[in-house]
């Protein structure tokens, strides 16, 4: 198997090799041309200096400052409103980043796995990982910022102004692909599926950020909280408040707090991902149940039961099974569970790659009778540590020019995203995909009850949120 770098290195290749034979004979059409600078935009980008005021700027406010909670409901309604009426092209350019971030999102979480043991979990968000790396992208000044736009996927070919990756357009996309997954049944609707994203930019007492970058974040993160402390003379206390202050603003229980903060640090970024997801028509089995660890170990925990026609595939060559639940209309649960425990890296190997939906097109529908734990994930990961492994240490270093978010010679730390993953029964309703509840022998018993991994998938945008593998649904990953 080729290298998950290669893959989207190929891949990026044949995408503009398909678009030069394609082109050949007319005006030149840019592959990415839904999500680079236009013409008027680079005439204004252009002008020259001194036409242009400085950008504004402001000092964060110290982290003890009184802070709001943060409101999810209101967030979800927020996603919700950006995606009525979208335009095609707003939709096309969805589906565009969509395919980005899929192979980014494959790339990245097989260099996190491969810091994690098979017995420890790992949850990953494709597209908080491509929001912070974009996000980078539009405080940065070349060369970093054509080094971030060529990591992100986009050649820029030395075409100049209107080769150049337009961040705003990039963010505005995911925030569409963010709204797609939450928007079945409307603004006021119950919600099923809850999707928050708060950022936190800590930066060093007296440092000055960019107000158009920081607004520049609130497509990705409606909530950007830039608050400033202490980093460099007790790092362990610093990064305690941060997770202090991050816990009262959110609520959330997060998976591996901040530690160890560089007490050379000028600013960290964090980006922090809620997601919540209520399973029509399942029910929570009575008591608690066994889960094996491993093949001599296992943990009592809370089941959940669907019994429905969900679409099936046994991949008898590979030795897994994929079984796809619905969360909504357009969105999707994908469990892939090995036939042999002991095959789960193998498989995971095998299935999160760049062909990973069209291999998923072999699912077709199935009675099934399906138990599985109730989940909740946590995981966080260093993006710095993430692209040392990519043997990109620097990208993100002392030497990069991040003229954009401050004009402070920046020196950034930690880049952490932290995920906390809910799955728990709606039973009040019965599956999108069922029929009246089948019965007798044709129904399949299908039973995660060993360690297994999961996608949720958004299909208008063919964008997959999140990735996993479940090595212990108590354990954070």
């Amino acid at each position: 198997m080729a290298p998950a770098g290669l893959s989207l290195g190929a891949s990026v290749l044949c995408l503009l090799a398909w678009a030069r034979l394609a082109t050949a004979d007319r005006v030149y059409i840019h592959p990415f041309h839904l999500l680079v600078y236009s013409k008027s935009s680079c005439d204004q980008l252009e002008k020259p200096r001194a036409e242009s005021p400085p950008d504004p700027t402001f000092t964060p406010v110290p982290i003890q400052a009184k802070s709001s909670a943060v409101d999810e409901q209101a967030l979800r309604e927020q996603l919700v409103r950006a995606t009525q009426q979208l335009e095609a092209e707003e939709r096309l350019r969805a589906v565009k980043v969509g395919v980005l971030l899929n192979f980014m999102g494959f790339h990245m979480y097989k260099m996190l796995s491969e810091t994690r043991s098979a017995a420890s979990g790992a949850v990953l968000s494709p597209v908080a990982l491509f929001g912070t790396l974009t996000s980078f992208y539009l405080g940065a000044l070349d060369p970093t910022a054509s080094r971030l736009q060529a990591f992100l996927g986009v050649p820029g070919e030395d075409r100049g102004c209107t080769s150049r990756l337009d961040g705003h357009k990039v963010l505005s996309a995911l925030q569409t692909i963010q709204g797609l997954l939450v928007a079945q049944g409307g603004a006021g609707s119950r919600a099923r599926l809850l999707l928050s994203t708060v950022v936190g930019l800590f930066t060093a007492p007296g440092l000055r950020l960019k107000q158009p970058f920081v607004q520049g974040l609130s497509s990705i993160s409606p909530v950007t909280l830039s608050r400033s402390l202490d980093l460099s003379t007790d790092p362990d206390l610093a990064a305690e408040k941060i997770n202090r202050f991050m816990q009262a603003v959110t609520g959330w229980e997060m998976g591996r707090p901040l530690t160890g903060v560089n007490p050379d640090s000028t600013l960290l970024f964090n980006t922090y991902v809620h997601f919540q997801g209520k399973m029509k028509g399942f029910s929570l089995l009575p008591g608690l149940q066994e889960f094996w660890v491993d093949n001599t170990t296992s943990v009592s925990v809370p089941m959940l039961l669907g019994i429905g026609t969900f679409h099936y595939w046994s991949d008898t060559q590979n030795n897994l099974s994929v079984t796809r639940v619905p969360l909504s209309a357009n969105a999707c649960l994908l469990l892939i569970q090995p036939h042999r425990a002991p095959d789960l890296r193998q498989v995971e190997a095998l299935t999160f790659q760049h062909n990973f939906l069209t291999r998923m097109k072999n699912l077709s529908p199935r009675a099934i009778r399906l138990t599985m734990p109730q989940l909740t994930l946590k995981g966080s990961y260093d993006l710095q540590d993430l692209l040392a492994q990519t043997k990109l240490p620097a990208l993100l270093g002392a030497e990069a020019n991040l003229g954009k978010i401050s004009d402070a010679n920046l020196r950034v730390g930690k880049v952490l995203n932290s995920v906390l993953f809910e799955l728990k029964a709606d039973e009040g309703e019965q599956p999108t995909e069922s029929a009246p509840q089948p019965a007798g022998p044709e129904v399949l018993e299908v039973t995660l009850n060993s360690p297994f991994l999961l996608a949720v998938l958004e299909r208008d945008s063919a964008a997959l949120h999140f990735l996993g593998r479940v090595s212990n649904p108590l354990s954070a990953a």
